[in-house]
Order: structure tokens, then sequence, then C-alpha cells
């Protein structure tokens, strides 16, 4: 029997691996697909993300893979500066095709202990008080403690489980292609440039390595978003929009991409969870799709964990859909806003007239790009300083940075008073004595995840915090 079982390995099934092996948990990755998928469906990482490729040490793979861009990207489409002093170590997007994400967490994982069966359709769950039944398509059964499903959209783990998917069905559809062209690049440039002054969902330009990356609305909604358009289709629709089709030729990769938006009822059920697209679909508007799904798994791997090691307190699984299920539901939110303002029409326009002023104040400016990159999220810890409940960003120390000594997935003290101590719980916690002149608070206590789960300088106080979150202290510690 394993640990767990994940069903998907996308981005949000492999980080999700790699969080689990950071515990010792024994995980197996079931992907149905034989190769790793070329399909460009995400185009780049923004600063939460960034933030927690850091927190975990793979920030070095990354930035030699992918491309850095000034800025937090832009809320439907509309071109502003970014606000300044943004709460973040990593003001910019990191341009880096999925595949690429894909294959570095997938190697992380790997070299973490995960195992990865491609090839291995999950048909059939059955699941218990004690554990979950696998069947695969070849009629292989597997048990594992828990299963999370992290198997896309179209999840058939969450549909044999009866999890509603409530939700607006597509009405517009995108072709996402990878391409090579015969036009010069001054002219595919210049159409592009006047195609976009009418049609914010149209785009095309360099992807590297000599190809190109082009989107344009799709003629059609497609009952199956799975089957991949044709070369013709796509070049039908560059013709459409631009009156050329920039001579594209040899794809590396063509897919559809829709305005659907879902969000499931529940993340859990029984010993059965839910995670990235399975749990929710939305426009790619703002290119927070893959990003929600990897700050899901690193919500739920140190709780899954802490379950299955035994320390977890009684409700720490849960608060998993607890807080990412509202994160989720807000982002959903913000991509049908955008999705409006990207309309030709003229309301829409006026609206996204007036939002472009608006964006000229700096709160309004800070306030969307928060939304955006994820880093404003603040989960309910109750009452208390505004820091409580968010993320801490990457601050430097005494004697180096934050996100240096996080990289095993544990709880840390942060103690710039020297007096505190974490006794029962260093099998869970780490204890650093250091001070930093961008922390105003006596000591934090981080989740794995980097949330601050406690602010103070009292010992008592903190010994009643830690098991909340760390469960109770250990004898021999």
């Amino acid at each position: 029997m394993f640990d767990v079982i994940i069903s998907g390995g996308g981005p949000t099934g492999m980080m999700l691996a790699g969080e689990l092996r950071l515990h010792d948990v024994d995980v197996l990755v079931l992907e149905k697909d034989v190769e790793p998928s070329k399909a460009v469906r995400s185009l780049g990482l923004h600063p939460r993300s960034i933030e927690i490729i850091d927190q975990r040490g793979m920030l070095d793979r990354f930035l030699a893979q992918g491309q850095q861009f000034p800025g937090v990207g832009r809320f439907a489409g509309i071109d502003k500066p970014p606000p300044p002093n943004l709460d973040t170590a990593h003001n910019y997007i990191l341009g880096i095709p999925q595949p690429v994400t894909d294959r570095l967490l997938t190697e992380r994982a790997g070299e973490l202990g995960a195992q990865l069966r491609r090839g291995s359709e999950v048909t059939g769950i059955e699941h218990d008080e004690d554990g979950v039944g696998v069947e695969l398509a070849d009629g292989t059964r597997l048990r594992s403690r828990w299963l999370v499903g992290c198997d896309g959209g179209r999840s058939l783990v969450r549909r044999l489980l009866g999890i509603g998917f409530p939700g607006e069905h597509a009405t517009s559809q995108w072709i996402l292609g990878e391409v090579e062209v015969t036009a010069p690049p001054d002219e595919v440039a210049e159409v592009s440039e006047e195609v976009r002054k009418t049609h914010k969902g149209f785009g095309i330009g360099p992807a590297g390595n000599g190809l190109y990356r082009a989107v344009v609305p799709a003629a059609t909604v497609s009952e199956d978003r799975a089957v991949p358009p044709t070369l013709e289709e796509f070049r039908t629709q560059l013709r459409a929009y631009a009156g050329t089709d920039f001579g594209v030729h040899s794809p590396q990769s063509l897919s559809r991409f829709s305005d659907a938006t879902r969000l499931a009822d529940r993340y859990r059920e029984g010993r059965v969870l839910l995670a990235g697209d399975a749990a929710h679909v939305h426009p790619p508007l703002g290119g927070q799709g893959l990003n929600l799904g990897i700050q899901d798994a690193f919500n739920l791997g140190w709780k899954l964990a802490a379950e299955v090691t035994g320390w977890a307190p009684d409700g720490l699984l849960n608060s998993y859909g607890t807080e990412r299920r509202p994160v989720a539901a807000d982002v959903l939110n913000t991509t049908r806003a955008q999705s409006q303002l990207i309309s030709p029409e003229p309301g829409p326009q006026a609206v996204r007239q007036l939002l472009r002023e608006l964006m000229d104040f700096e709160d309004v400016s800070r306030f969307l790009a928060e939304k955006v990159t994820s880093i404003g999220i603040r989960y309910d810890f109750g009452e208390g300083p505004q820091l409580l409940g968010r993320r801490l960003r990457d601050i430097p120390l005494s004697r180096g940075r934050l996100y240096t000594l996080t990289r095993e997935g544990r709880g840390l003290l942060l103690d710039q008073t020297g007096r505190l101590s974490v006794t029962g719980w260093t099998d869970r916690v780490d204890y650093v004595a250091d001070v930093s002149t961008e922390l105003d608070a006596p000591a934090v206590l981080l989740r794995p995840d980097g949330h601050v789960a406690w602010i103070g300088e009292d010992q008592d106080d903190l010994l009643r915090s830690l098991p909340t979150w760390f469960g109770a202290a250990s004898r021999s510690r």
C-alpha cells in the first residue's frame, strides 16, 4: 500500500509529489499520457509561484530556463507601470513554457524519491475509512491511504466522487500554437500591434528557438477541447483576424482553451482530495491557472504529510479546502471581470477606460497587482496584526536570507529576541535566532508554506499557538 497516490502528473501533481517526499511520504504519481505533453498552456510564473520555487531551493534551475520580464503582468491587458515597492523580492514575471515547468518539477520530485508511472490511466476508485482502491485501464489494482486528483478540468476523480462542478459553460474559445513563420519579424510585430487595438484576445510574438507563439479566437466552441486544432484551422483563424497567416508552419504544439469557469463544491471527500484544475477552471486571462495549481499543492503538501505521519492536529487537513477554495473563487471572479474587459463592445470598453484611469492611483494598481500575483492572500487566522495569515516575503537576515532556511518544508520560528523556544516541536519546527531590519515583529512562527501563524514575544502565548498548526508536543523532544 502506498501512502499517497496522485492521479495526474502535471505541474500540480508533481509539485505535490515533491512536497510530500520532503516528509518521507511514499508517493506514486499516475499519469495517463505515455510521453510528456508539448502543449504550451501556460507561459510563465507569477511572483508568488516564484517565491514558492525559491522557498524550496529550485529557483536557480528555473531562472536558467526562463526569461525575467519586469513588472507583474497586466490586468485585462491594460498596459500600466507596476506599483512601486510591491511586497515581494521577486518583482517580475518569469517567462517559461509549461513543458519546461513540468520537466523541472518532475525532475525534483524524482530526485526526492517520488515514483511516476506514465501510461497509467485511472478508471475507477473505491474508498473507505482505511484507504483508497485505484483501478487502472489495464486492469491493475492499487491501494493507498490517500488519493489526490490532480487530473485536470475534466477530472475523472472528481466525477467518480460525485463532487459538483458548477459554473458557466464555455462561450468563447481560443487556439494557441507554437509554430515557425515565414513572415519577417517586423511585419509580424506590426500586424499584431494593429490587430490588438481592437482584439485583445489576439497576439503573436517570438517564443525563442526560432518559434513564434500565437493565440487567436476560434471560429466556434469545440465540444471536446482535448481534440487539438488542425494547422489549417489555425491558419484560417489567423487570416480572419489578421488578414494573413504569417506563413505559419511546422507546429511544435497546437491546443485550445476556453472561458469555461467552474469551481468544485468541495475539495475533499473522505480520503480523496482535489487540487489544481480538477478543483477549478477559468479563462487564462492574467495567467493564473498553473500558478493557482502550484499554490494549491504548496498548501496541501505539508498538511497531508502531517496526516500521513500522524502528527496533524484536528482540522488541519480540512483547512486546505477552507483556505484554498475561497482563493480559487476570487480568481474565478477576477478572470470573469477580465473577460468582460477585453470585449470590443462599447459598454465593456467604457468600463475598461475607466479602470485604466483608476489604475493611475497607486492603491488601485497595487490592489489589482496583488490579486493577479497572489501575494495579497491572507488566510483567516483570527484577529491580529496585518501580517498574520499572510506569507512572509524573502527578507534579509544578518546571516543570509529567509528563504534559504525553508527548503526542507518544515515550520520555522524566526526569533529576533533570542529568548523563545520550540522545545517539544523540534522534529517539525526549526528555530532561528536572527534579526532583520525588514521585519517589524519580535518573532514570527511560519507554517511550512511560509504563512505567518503567530506573531509575538511571549513564550506561553507561543506554546498555545504551536499545537494549532503542529500538533501535540513530542515527549522525547
